[in-house]
């Protein structure tokens, strides 16, 4: 087992329990409000935080177990894992690995129905009668109207696709690149502190805006999580076993 192993195996839900458990005697009356924004910005961060340091550590397992990754992974500048690019290089990486050694065809053998369904399921009861959801009852409806247009094929579509563009449904991977990573750079380098704190009427006329949900980021970066973790739990298998 590699040093890393149990914090990649580890759910990045364990973030959102901790946050529902801190604040579970702060009440909720309207002086409660004004720390809305502060704990879901801050878990968001966390969120975030942590499954970039989750991207470092598979890549040095793989590194570790295979020379040639190894070289080709030390050779080049480390970025933060943050962005889209970075996430699926990661997520080929992991495929490549298995495929040296099983055939392995992810669209089918992950689970992607199971992996959809959990992922929803724990974003509502781990926030269901909670204090924080009672800050945020109208955020949490939208996502749970968002959330359910998407289907399990919107996803680890194949060896080189994450998230699947779609024709005529908003994707994955635009929710990410347009307003899950963009508001994580926003609060990661405090670009808040010099901007106005409140979007523009171009921003709230884009048709997309509804995006800008916290709870759907949380269950967008579960989802994620979840698969990567089903990859590095298949890579230790056939890794093990060869």
């Amino acid at each position: 087992m590699g040093r890393h192993t149990d914090f990649i195996l580890s759910p990045v839900t364990d973030i959102l329990i901790d946050v529902v458990s801190a604040s579970a005697s702060v009440g909720v009356g309207i002086e409660t409000f004004p720390l809305t924004e502060y704990v879901m910005q801050s878990t968001f961060l966390k969120m975030t935080g942590f499954h970039e340091q989750k991207m470092k550590c598979i890549c040095w397992e793989l590194a570790t177990d295979d020379y040639e990754y190894r070289y080709e992974f030390t050779r080049k500048a480390m970025g933060e894992f943050s962005n889209y690019d970075d996430k699926v290089k990661v997520y080929k990486d992991l495929l490549s690995q298995i495929k040296k050694h099983a055939n392995y065809d992810v669209a089918n053998d992950i689970g992607r129905a199971s992996l959809l369904r959990t992922a929803r399921r724990e974003i509502k009861t781990i926030f269901e009668g909670t204090a924080v959801l009672s800050w945020t009852q109208e955020a949490f409806e939208k996502y749970q109207s968002l959330v359910s247009i998407y289907q399990f094929n919107h996803f680890a579509t194949d060896d080189n696709t994450l998230f699947a563009e779609t024709n005529n449904l908003y994707s994955l991977k635009k929710v990410y690149e347009n307003h899950l990573y963009r508001h994580r750079n926003r609060c990661a380098h405090n670009l808040l502190s010099y901007q106005e704190n409140l979007p523009s009427l171009k921003t709230l006329a884009d048709p997309n805006y509804h995006y800008n949900n916290y709870y759907f980021w949380f269950a967008l970066l579960n989802l994620m999580d979840k698969i990567y973790i089903e990859l590095y739990r298949k890579y230790q298998q056939v890794f093990e076993e060869r």
